[in-house]
């Protein structure tokens, strides 16, 4: 009888369902959706169910996504950290969010952004960066989301100098990407304060494309450089002694047309 009651109760334990891993203490959770928004938060909470695939995290006080910040969440979707202090990402930081279709960063501190970055979010359609404190952005932090089709990159202290060239060709290219495309705006130098990124032409960054040097250019410059600094020293060497030369040639001149005084000195 004992046996038998043995095996009902594990049968029984084998059919009842696993408990869900409960709500992180500051958040609502309606699953798949997870909603920490404007709870006082310094960091990702750890125990989110693998099943979430929407993260609410706005509005916080995160400042660092370190390496692998986040749980194994392997059906998210959609993440929100807008309106945090985010002024770092590692590069390790969004490992396991290969299916993450919408990222949303706006309103944060960031100032730089690695193509690591942004690697694992092979699945990646949404980007938003507005609101944040970028003056470049290298186009291979883009070029590492093959799957995206929308980007918003307003509201950001953009330098409009040389250095920006790459960004705008990229953008030039990928017009049907680029949201808000009109508060896209310049922030210095003061003369093209609040111009339009996307109003620029190709005219405007001809200086920047005539003065770009190859690697071919910088090679002769040192192999010339040094060259150029010795012959112009033997030069200078040789002008000495053609100046010293001829005044000792003067000299002795005079002093054979007047030997007296010659004698005197």
């Amino acid at each position: 009888m004992g046996c038998w009651r043995g095996s009902v109760l594990a049968l029984l334990l084998l059919l009842w369902p696993a408990p869900s891993p409960a709500c992180p203490a500051a958040c609502r959770c309606s699953p798949p959706e997870v909603d920490c928004s404007e709870r006082g938060l310094r960091e990702v909470p750890w125990s989110l169910s693998p099943n979430t695939s929407t993260l609410w995290l706005g509005y916080n006080f995160i400042t660092v996504l370190g390496p692998r910040s986040f749980p194994l969440l392997p059906r998210l979707r959609l993440l929100s950290l807008l309106h945090n202090r985010l002024e770092l990402i590692h590069s390790q930081a969004l490992l396991g969010l290969g299916l993450l279709q919408e990222l949303d960063l706006s309103h944060n501190h960031l100032t730089v952004l690695t193509p690591e970055t942004f690697l694992p979010l092979t699945g990646l359609a949404t980007l938003n960066l507005g609101g944040n404190r970028l003056g470049e952005l290298e186009p291979g932090v883009l070029d590492a989301l093959p799957q995206l089709r929308a980007l918003f990159l307003q509201d950001n202290p953009w330098v409009c100098s040389c250095s920006i060239l790459p960004l705008w060709r990229w953008l030039s290219h990928n017009r049907g990407k680029v949201r808000e495309k009109s508060l896209l705006l310049c922030r210095v130098p003061e003369l093209l304060n609040k111009y339009p990124i996307m109003a620029f032409g190709d005219e405007s960054f001809r200086q920047c494309q005539d003065t770009s040097l190859s690697p071919q250019h910088y090679i002769a410059f040192f192999i010339i450089g040094p060259f150029s600094f010795i012959a112009s020293i033997v030069f200078c060497t040789f002008m000495g002694s053609l100046v010293v030369f001829y005044h000792s040639l003067r000299r002795e001149s005079r002093c054979w047309r007047r030997p007296r005084i010659c004698r005197v000195h």
